[in-house]
């Protein structure tokens, strides 16, 4: 059973080296079920026969809607009634704190709890074979088309993925087959647990994509960033493989010490996979594939951009090694049809087009911003930013975002909400970025609200625009907004 760890005048602790997974569970309850990967969860376990339910501070569509239509009774708010009636089981997101009032109630009621990268591991990937792709970039997209291209090569794989794959309306399926695919986050798995989820994903085979410094709020620097990764490769079995972009110096450094097959990816001539012949447009992206230097094949994808032929080129790598066909791997990856809110096309009015993307980390900005550039060659390109995430909100960002615009013909930033609890000279400004974005010519403005926002496009956009909104949120259901303004 968990146990407590008390003195006077601390707060309890659960103690995590006693979690389990009881055998004989019926009903599990879901602390911070509205999350997306949470949300998917219940829903498997919902379809694998548990009686379900939930609890979370924030219960608004689409997540309530998904949850009620399963048939899972979620509370608003936390609190000790909502362990009542006793569940066998407690799944714990990591939006919950030690100081959360229902987690201070689990922890003295000796009820069983689990993580949620815990309970998905096992109940879920169990023995199939892991298929986790990690990275500071692209995992959601090269999760999701692997998925899908292993989908339509007879593999049903189960997969949990962070973004929703276009192929199937969903961001998990418990699959038949003998794979599962998982997106390996680096962030913590649970208050009592700090290390990263993917830890606990019992990978066979492992994508990185990249290295990067991000998540400011759990890791200090990229010293720590690189740590995790470490950890990653340490666990791969001795018959496991790590399939890396050797473009990234970061993770050739964190591979080198391996005690598994690694095979590398990238652009250079030498790895083990490599590209060429790259030729993007708005409809089709080509290129060719070279395999230890020999021609592979020649691939065609709907997504733009060099990062895209990248995680198109890992997914080519791991399908190889798990045997299918060179032939069905590129018919596979032409029907892929992309995943919601990256460089998803959300409507075209007037000529205008109103594009929809995830991204939020400097380099992620720039690479979105390069591939539809040169996707929507001769177009005018306007970038609506949105900095929300942790990292975002703060300095450490604040001169890097300045040179990753420069693909736009404009740039309109929204001014962040406040972090809680940091300095002033710690925040990230919208005002200084666009007064640094304006001392290079980019022509750029800040906004405090995303009704200006909207007001200004308005009066602005122009036939032929393509206007890309950039946001790890919702940004006040913008696209919509913003394409009825239009009509």
């Amino acid at each position: 059973m968990p146990s407590v760890h008390e003195k006077p005048g601390q707060q309890a602790i659960l103690d995590p080296s006693l979690n389990y997974f009881p055998e004989d569970v019926n009903h599990v309850h879901l602390m911070g079920v509205c999350g997306t990967g949470m949300g998917a969860l219940a829903g498997m376990l919902k379809s694998s026969g548990y009686h379900v339910t939930g609890s979370d501070q924030h219960v608004y569509p689409p997540m309530s809607d998904f949850l009620a239509d399963m048939g899972i009774a979620v509370q608003s708010g936390y609190g000790p009634q909502n362990l009542e009636p006793r569940p066998d089981l407690v799944v714990v997101g990591n939006v919950i704190t030690a100081r959360n009032s229902e987690a201070r109630a689990l922890a003295g009621s000796h009820i069983p709890f689990v993580s949620f990268p815990q309970a998905l591991a096992e109940k879920f990937i169990g023995s199939h074979k892991s298929l986790v792709v990690s990275g500071t970039h692209g995992k959601t997209t090269t999760a999701s088309l692997l998925a899908t291209m292993l989908h339509g090569a007879g593999r049903d794989p189960g997969f949990m993925i962070g973004g929703l794959v276009q192929a199937f309306g969903s961001n998990y399926k418990i699959g038949s087959g003998d794979c599962f695919v998982v997106e390996g986050d680096e962030y913590d798995t649970a208050f009592f647990d700090k290390g990263p989820k993917f830890l606990h994903y019992r990978p066979n085979i492992v994508i990185i994509t990249s290295i990067e410094f991000d998540h400011a709020d759990i890791y200090a620097d990229l010293a720590a960033v690189k740590q995790s990764f470490q950890r990653l490769v340490a666990i791969m079995p001795a018959d496991g493989c790590i399939v890396a972009c050797y473009d990234d110096p970061v993770v050739r450094e964190i591979v080198d010490v391996a005690g598994c097959e690694v095979r590398s990816y990238g652009r250079q001539p030498d790895y083990d996979w490599s590209l060429v012949d790259i030729e993007i447009g708005a409809e089709n992206t080509s290129f060719s594939v070279k395999r230890n230097g020999h021609f592979y094949g020649k691939m065609n994808s709907i997504m733009p951009g060099l990062h895209n032929c990248l995680n198109s080129l890992a997914v080519i790598a791991v399908m190889d090694r798990l045997g299918v066909d060179p032939g069905v791997i590129a018919a596979e990856l032409q029907r892929f049809k992309g995943v919601r809110r990256r460089q998803e096309v959300r409507g075209v009015v007037g000529g205008i087009t109103v594009i929809d993307d995830f991204a939020h980390h400097p380099t992620a900005v720039r690479e979105t911003l390069g591939a539809l550039a040169a996707a929507y060659a001769g177009r005018r390109l306007v970038a609506v930013f949105e900095p929300r995430t942790n990292s975002s909100r703060r300095k450490i960002f604040q001169k890097n975002y300045v040179k990753v615009f420069d693909a736009a013909a404009e740039v309109l930033v929204k001014e962040p909400e406040r972090l809680p609890d940091l300095p002033e000279n710690e925040l990230f400004s919208a005002r200084q970025l666009v007064l640094d974005l304006r001392s290079r010519g980019v022509s750029a403005r800040f906004f405090d609200n995303t009704d200006d926002i909207l007001e200004y496009l308005a009066e602005t956009a122009r036939q032929d625009d393509v206007i890309v909104v950039m946001s790890n949120g919702g940004f006040d259901n913008i696209h919509v907004r913003l394409l009825d303004r239009l009509a």
